[in-house]
């Protein structure tokens, strides 16, 4: 069974024929569409291949009981369960929920007061993934940056340390890059920041195609970027930011109707130094950096620790 039309799909699980028939009847005429089985072992087999939201399940059942089938659901599932239990029943509100329960009725039920406990375990439950979503966007939002999708500087020095951390215990080359785009200052005076805007966002484009799965490319501020190249020495580093410079030393921005600019890039590439400080690293790449801005800027330039 595959979810259809966007319904709501509900599971009704009791022994009782006429009680599972008449809610079974009662929830699809709500506008859900419902499945009821005898069984929890028959739900099992429904849940294997289905796609349920809700599982409506009576503790007492034949074989497994609505609790173990409600503690399987929920270790296995991403379904909500209400159980249902009679006066009689030894069984208690705090025991279900403990056990992943979404909500708890007492039998016999009424059809209109278990309408509105599904509904509000629905609303619940949409809620709870907006918030997951939302959570997910906010944890997005704080290593990347919004404008060119790279990630930003605080995720830069955290996966730094990491990466240094790793060079330490196995010894494996680290390089990084350092990139700043030139005269991009004069770009945006001319142009807007919009334009400027689009030519940020294009070259980040450019810095992901040019990097192998284990690099990562950050917006380290403005028009400057870094690149961390693990497992990855001077040399090949150099051939990294020279495929850089070269891709965006070819594209060609229209800021205006008929106008054609060229933006060239500045780049300094070096290696990990063993034990040494994460600061005099990073000032390195700027020296290597500036080095190409000196010598007429468009070139990269390496610069290995004394």
């Amino acid at each position: 069974m595959t979810k259809s039309s966007g319904k709501t799909h509900v599971l009704i699980v009791d022994d009782d024929q006429a009680v599972r028939n008449t809610m079974d009847e009662y929830i699809q005429t709500a506008g859900f569409q419902s499945k009821a089985v005898s069984c929890a072992e028959e739900a099992l087999e429904l849940l294997q291949t289905g796609n349920f939201q809700v599982v409506i399940t009576d503790i007492i059942l034949p074989e497994m009981g609505g609790l173990e089938l409600t503690k399987f659901i929920k270790q296995n599932k991403d379904t909500d369960v209400i159980v249902m239990t009679g006066y009689s029943d030894d069984y208690s509100y705090e025991e279900a929920i403990n056990i992943g329960a979404s909500d708890f009725v007492i039998k016999p039920v009424r059809l209109e007061e278990l309408l509105l406990r599904l509904k509000r375990v629905l609303k619940e439950r949409k809620l709870t993934r907006e918030r997951v979503r939302m959570m997910e966007k906010l944890q997005r939002l704080a290593v990347t940056d919004g404008l060119t999708k790279l990630f930003n500087s605080r995720s830069f020095y955290s996966q730094l340390e990491t990466e240094v951390d790793r060079f330490n215990r196995y010894k494996h080359p680290l390089a990084l890059l350092l990139l700043d785009l030139d005269h991009f200052k004069d770009y945006n005076d001319n142009y807007g920041h919009l334009e400027g805007d689009k030519v940020l966002v294009r070259f980040s484009q450019i810095i992901k195609s040019c990097l192998r799965t284990n690099d990562s490319a950050y917006r380290y501020g403005g028009e400057e970027f870094t690149v961390l190249l693990p497992e990855t020495g001077g040399v090949e580093a150099r051939t990294v930011a020279q495929r850089i410079r070269s891709a965006l030393e070819s594209e060609r921005f229209e800021p205006r109707d008929g106008v054609e600019v060229q933006i060239t890039i500045s780049i300094g590439v070096t290696e990990y130094a063993h034990k040494e400080e994460l600061s005099t690293f990073i000032q390195r790449a700027d020296k290597a950096m500036y080095i190409s801005k000196q010598n007429g800027r468009n070139k990269v330039s390496m610069l290995y620790a004394e």
